[in-house]
């Protein structure tokens, strides 16, 4: 092991992976300690990544240099573009992947990492001198020392496992938890809690009938998820299927119910609001008689079958004879049953937005020790740990990104100001500018920045560019090009668009809300050329150029609004501000106030309970 490292990195999941990965690359020794190797990367519960607001995310860490969106098109088994049917804000690309791929593919990313060492052991304490971590120390007994730490333990901290009325120590299925850091951390001053998320069954694709069930197939012509061009889009798929529940499941589930952890007691955790177990929607949701379920393949190779929508603590018996009643499982074989584990987690209005700790320097966290749920939200914070890590070491400004320019930043802004008393997940209605946000400009919005950085190639930075430069002239050749009327009329009565009685610019038939650029262009000679040139990057002008003609004024506004805001960004608080001292204030806004030690006028706004007359006497204070 090296004397002494920059970066330490505490576990192995995909927050622990991305912080490894984008340390090491921008330069920093780092080391990453995980309890078994053979697991970097596990996809714990579903096996896949994106879906709504999620795959936005993905596209961000791709676009910054991160792997995620790499690894998930390079082990990819189906791909779809979910929401198509709502406008560009919502449109969000969802990819299965192969789970033992996927995890393969990680651990061969970071073995490629010249900077990036390994070590098998638990960390259960910290090294702190000066109120300033200096390293950890392992379950051997054994000090490792390092100029920064990023804990990433994910489910393990003090896990536990439920299963009916059966409790065992776990951080995942057949893996043991963490014991020692969480008594470390509360020891050091940090507040604690505990949370608590689940996984359904897995059962054996050979003993389902899918001809009793919906097929969902991945898209027609699938798309990817990274804008490098060296990945490529799927040429085969595997398929879902959707089956559904029923009122005889439900009658047998609700025999375990007094069995449940979920409702006797012994899971004191909070769990996903979003993503409930099936015992969960029983109760919340009585009144309905039957909730979907996927079959989602595991992989290429594997008859194994992940049941989504069926995530459970129940008893094993329960669970395996109400599945047995489901439409094309009555000959269901389980592989394991579903599960409940809890775990802890440390509010993370204790954190900067650099993800560092504010009680202990150069101790930062990421992922679900932050109270969030899904590889997605763990991926962007542990690359943004990562990056803000080395650039602690080496004394660089801090990355920070703003809300109106990432996913990635109104998932930390609103865990580092708001809190969060559940698991957090990211949902397109969190971000204010989520038409700005979109899964198709990401790399227009980062990539420059993830190149200054040092983490996005050059080969990345000359596409988007390349990207921008086209859709621009694109955009403008369509508001110059005249359309013959003669020639489209019959395309817009197929499309029951109005048919036109003289030429106009096409920029006027492309912003009708039901015609597509795909739809018109081959109509002009001068545009079939200049698009058939762009080879590589049709798809992607194609889409740019269309979502901007036809939403420019909806997309303005906003960036106009945003820009307005981002006034209140600039106006720094002093970090040694004393909030009672401000009569004006009401003693909870000061309470407040002083708990989160808002950076800015802008973050203090959106601390729940301050009020607009609290900010004007902030800005009155600070001289504004």
């Amino acid at each position: 092991m090296h004397p002494i490292y920059d970066v330490i990195v505490v576990g192995a999941g995909h927050a622990g992976c991305e912080a490894a990965a984008a340390a090491a690359n921008l330069g920093s020794n780092v080391l990453l300690v995980t309890m078994n190797m053979e697991t970097i990367a596990q996809m714990s519960c579903n096996p896949a990544m994106g879906g709504i607001a999620k795959g936005q995310i993905v596209r961000e860490i791709d676009a910054l240099g991160g792997y995620s969106g790499i690894i998930t098109d390079n082990t990819a088994i189906q791909f779809k573009l979910l929401n198509k049917s709502k406008g560009p804000a919502m449109w969000s690309p969802r990819a299965q992947s192969d789970r033992k791929r996927f995890a393969e593919a990680w651990r061969l990313q970071l073995e490629a990492i010249p900077n990036v060492s390994f070590w098998q052991d638990m960390v259960n304490e910290l090294i702190i001198e000066n109120n300033k971590v200096i390293g950890v120390k392992t379950s051997m007994g054994i000090e490792i020392k390092s100029k920064t730490v990023i804990l990433t333990a994910g489910t393990f901290l003090n896990g536990k496992i439920f299963l009916g009325e059966k409790q065992f120590g776990g951080g995942r299925a057949g893996e043991r938890a963490a014991y020692g850091l969480t008594e470390n951390l509360v020891d050091l001053g940090f507040e604690s809690g505990r949370m608590k998320t689940g996984t359904p069954p897995r059962v054996d694709g050979r003993s389902l009938d899918y001809t009793k069930m919906l097929e969902q197939p991945g898209d027609e012509n699938p798309g990817k998820f990274s804008y490098l061009s060296s990945t490529k889009s799927l040429t085969k798929q595997r398929s879902c299927w959707i089956s559904y529940t029923n009122t005889e499941v439900h009658d047998i589930l609700r025999t375990g119910f007094d069995r449940c952890p979920l409702f006797n007691g012994d899971i004191d955790g909070t769990g996903p609001r979003y993503c409930p177990s099936i015992e969960d929607k029983l109760n919340r949701f009585a009144e309905r008689e039957r909730h979907q379920l996927f079959a989602e393949p595991e992989g290429w190779n594997t008859e194994e079958v992940y049941v989504n929508g069926f995530s459970s603590s129940l008893p094993e018996e329960v669970q395996f004879e109400a599945l047995r009643k489901v439409s094309g499982y009555e000959n269901v074989k389980m592989f394991r049953p579903g599960y409940a584990i809890e775990y802890d987690y440390f509010p993370p209005t204790q954190l900067t937005y650099t993800l560092e700790t504010k009680l202990v320097e150069n101790l930062f966290f990421a992922g679900q020790i932050n109270g969030t749920t899904g590889y997605e939200e763990a991926g962007c914070q542990g690359l943004m740990a990562g990056i803000n890590a080395h650039h602690k070491v080496k004394e660089l400004d801090p990355f920070l990104l703003s809300r109106s320019e990432s996913y990635i930043a109104v998932l930390i802004d609103d865990l580092i100001t708001k809190g969060t008393d559940e698991p957090y997940r990211m949902f397109t209605s969190r971000a204010e500018y989520r038409l700005l946000l979109r899964q198709d400009n990401a790399d227009i919005r980062l990539t420059e920045k993830g190149y200054k950085l040092g983490l996005a190639s050059e080969e990345r930075m000359n596409r988007v560019e390349e990207k921008i430069n086209e859709t621009e002239n694109l955009i403008q050749l369509i508001k110059s090009t005249s359309v013959d009327h003669h020639l489209i009329n019959p395309i817009l009565e197929n499309k029951k668009s109005s048919p036109l009685k003289q030429k106009v610019k096409f920029d006027k038939v492309i912003t009708r809300p039901n015609i597509g650029l795909k739809d018109v262009y081959h109509t002009s000679d001068k545009l079939t050329s200049k698009i058939n040139s762009y080879n590589g990057l049709k798809e992607e002008v194609l889409e740019q150029a269309e979502v901007q003609l036809k939403y420019s004024g909806y997309i303005n506004k906003e960036q106009e609004v945003a820009n307005k805001l981002a006034r209140l960004e600039n106006v720094k608080i002093p970090s040694d501000i004393n909030y009672h001292k401000l009569g004006s204030l009401s003693n909870e806004s000061k309470e407040k106030l002083n708990n989160i030690s808002p950076s800015t006028i802008g973050q203090a706004s959106r601390i729940s309970g301050i009020k607009p007359s609290d900010i004007n006497m902030l800005l009155v204070y600070l001289g504004r």
